[in-house]
């Protein structure tokens, strides 16, 4: 009797970051994947965002493993959270799981909760009875894989994120030895990446750092400051490298920059000479020109980093950036922190240090383009094809392209779906189910999950552009207003601009007021609430601002 099977996603389709997709077969769960995605401009206060996850909670005695594919935080971030309500055995690299650890460590989270089982990142083992093969992929990040997991139609393929590499570091191989005999079996489903799928051609392997900064580590006069994502390990054994052969001792700029040196020996990327490190007490023991300080975070946080040191205000006030300085951005912004990313650039900039900006084009993104999803498929030759991880225009357009290949994929098998929707498998055929699975963003606000409201962040996106405060005493007894009104105004506009709305502002409270005093029946909240609505209608069409308006009302005998 063939397998029942149904894939969906709970993030990572229509959006960049919060991976987390699902594969149900029978009732036997796998999750594949768990991440965070960044907060945005319209999330103020918000940490990370993660999938919301209450399908997994609900049946969390069915989920049989979740299987990391690589350590970067849109992966494996969102673990952190959703483990201690529904648990299950945790898959991945060495090195994967030590990123794990190191981003549950830097969210307050204990990682010893984990079960987690290391394992190759080529490798074949069994999960719940089934085969459940890893290879290995290359991606700008170490011991990184594609996987599949077998049904009794077929494997089910998701590619992971990865590019050709012919030539790499053991660490940054693209095993095609191994994808060539995994395709010798019938191929069920595939699903491959899609952030890339708009670019032509193939993507080029541009995870080494080391051709972008080595000119800087032997010609800097003064010390050398690097940031750089704590999720990238290669990164890091580079410049440690560098340091070491420029003779230069490294430095960590923080506790947490060191948690990721501490998780770099761990995963066996590359010990520092002893001789070759200094703690932070020694720094100002040291030359300047014999000095590394290396900078490490997860996304904004990395950026407000900068921007504090540069800006004078970091709270190690040993550290401070000297006109000498030497500072490489080795840490290029995404779409969700380019405004951070902007800002600390510019603080930077205003210091007088010597600043090299690492360009984005130029290195850590590494997905697949068109022609290596092409040859993905050409090479797998899938019975369904449903493209995941992407905007919805790349996920359109890696099915489209897919179409286009003459393997027998048409508008029957290729199936393009958002988050909820599902893709259903059985012995009858494939198909799409719209049964709208729970989903949706969870917000982390500090330490916690789904706090944060839609109105909690549309009134900080409110405080961002001003509060307005109005305050007047009414007397019930006399049905008038008998103190006030006075009114304050900070964040809005300059003093000179105020005034005028300010006395606007009054003005409406007292009016709204008597016109509800007038009425046997009034509500206190109701003039409140009437006030508020006049008071903001008037400044957003005066200033086309939207403050936070408080009216303070109080009512007396």
């Amino acid at each position: 009797m063939n397998d029942k099977i149904r894939i969906f996603a709970l993030g990572g389709l229509d959006e960049d970051g919060k991976n987390c997709y699902v594969i149900e077969i029978n009732q036997d769960i796998f999750v594949v994947e768990a991440g965070i995605m960044q907060p945005d401009k319209t999330m103020p206060g918000v940490d990370y965002v993660i999938p919301r996850y209450d399908y997994l909670v609900e049946n969390k005695d069915r989920i049989r493993a979740y299987f990391l594919l690589h350590g970067h935080d849109d992966e494996v971030g969102a673990l952190a959270y959703i483990y201690p309500d529904a648990p299950a055995p945790v898959y991945g690299s060495h090195v994967t799981l030590a990123m794990l650890k190191l981003f549950t460590e830097h969210v307050k989270k204990d990682p010893k909760m984990y079960d987690l089982h290391v394992v190759e990142p080529t490798s074949t083992f069994k999960v719940a009875g089934r085969d459940i093969y890893y290879f290995h992929t290359a991606h700008n990040i170490a011991d990184s894989s594609g996987m599949a997991i077998s049904t009794s139609m077929g494997n089910i393929i998701i590619t992971g994120d990865f590019v050709v590499e012919n030539a790499a570091d053991p660490a940054f191989l693209n095993d095609m030895n191994a994808i060539a005999q995994l395709a010798e079996k019938p191929t069920l489903a595939l699903l491959p990446e899609s952030i890339y799928a708009e670019r032509s051609g193939y993507t080029a392997p541009l995870y080494k750092l080391t051709p972008h900064i080595s000119e800087a580590f032997k010609n800097a006069e003064g010390r050398i400051f690097v940031s750089i994502y704590s999720n990238n390990l290669y990164n890091i054994t580079e410049i440690i490298r560098l340091a070491v052969k420029e003779k230069r001792k490294v430095a960590c700029y923080d506790a947490a920059t060191y948690d990721t040196l501490k998780a770099v020996q761990t995963a066996g990327n590359h010990a520092i000479p002893r001789d070759s490190f200094v703690s932070t007490d020694d720094i100002l023991r040291q030359r300047d020109q014999d000095l590394v300080i290396l900078m490490t975070g997860f996304g904004s946080k990395l950026f407000r980093k900068i921007a504090l040191l540069a800006s004078g205000q970091n709270e190690d006030k040993r550290i401070k950036l000297k006109t000498t300085d030497t500072f490489v951005i080795a840490s290029p912004s995404d779409d969700n922190t380019e405004i951070e990313y902007t800002d600390a650039a510019d603080e930077l900039f205003r210091t007088g240090a010597s600043v090299i900006v690492v360009p984005k084009k130029n290195f850590l993104r590494m997905h697949a383009s068109e022609e290596d999803l092409r040859m993905m498929a050409s090479i797998f030759k899938p019975r369904y094809y449903v493209p995941i991880k992407g905007f919805y225009k790349s996920l359109l357009h890696n099915a489209m392209s897919a179409l286009s290949m003459g393997i027998n994929l048409n508008h029957q098998n290729v199936f393009v779906v958002e988050n909820g929707m599902s893709v259903l498998i059985d012995e009858t055929g494939g198909r799409v189910f719209d049964e709208k699975i729970p989903h949706g963003d969870l917000m982390i606000d500090g330490e916690g999950v789904g706090d944060v409201s839609a109105n909690v962040l549309q009134d900080r996106q409110k405080l961002a552009e001003g509060v307005v405060v109005i305050t007047l005493t009414i007397s019930k007894s006399r049905r008038a207003v008998i103190a006030g009104p006075s009114g304050q105004m900070r964040g809005l506009l300059v003093a000179k601009d105020a005034e005028g709305i300010l006395r606007e502002s009054e003005r409406i409270a007292v009016q709204t007021a008597h016109e509800f005093l007038e009425n046997p029946l009034y509500s206190i909240d109701e003039i409140k609430q009437n006030a508020y609505e006049k008071i903001l209608r008037m400044i957003r069409r005066t200033t086309g601002k939207e403050p936070m308006v408080l009216p303070l009302f109080v009512e007396v005998d």
